[in-house]
């Protein structure tokens, strides 16, 4: 199988795979204004759920040679995957506190 390419989903936010389906692997890759702060640390923020977050977790993110970070998870909700960033002293990305938010897919195929 050949590899899947990460997909820019949002400025400096990329994503594979896309779309998102409930119990694959989701990678993360993020060169956002944090990534370019100079932080020695940062933390990719996710949970789930339409409103308030459910399961929320911190995630520590890798730093690549390239100067962005990635971070990796295991969608376990079939519901929508939320996440952010920050770099554990209270700075954010959030996109304008909004989040970044995605319908998770449940595998079945409708109609078939």
């Amino acid at each position: 199988m050949p590899k899947r390419k990460l997909q820019e989903v949002a400025d400096g936010i990329f994503m594979e795979p896309v779309p998102i389906t409930a119990g694959e692997e989701v990678k993360l890759k993020y060169k956002g204004p944090l990534a370019q702060s100079g932080t020695q640390a940062l933390y990719l923020r996710t949970g789930y759920g339409s409103g308030d977050w459910e399961g929320v977790q911190d995630i520590k993110m890798r730093k690549a040679r390239d100067g962005s970070w990635a971070a990796s998870l295991v969608v376990d909700d079939a519901s929508r995957l939320n996440f952010c960033f920050h770099d554990g002293a209270d700075n954010w990305d959030n996109n304008n506190g909004f989040n970044w938010s995605y319908e998770i897919h449940d595998g079945s195929l409708d109609g078939h």
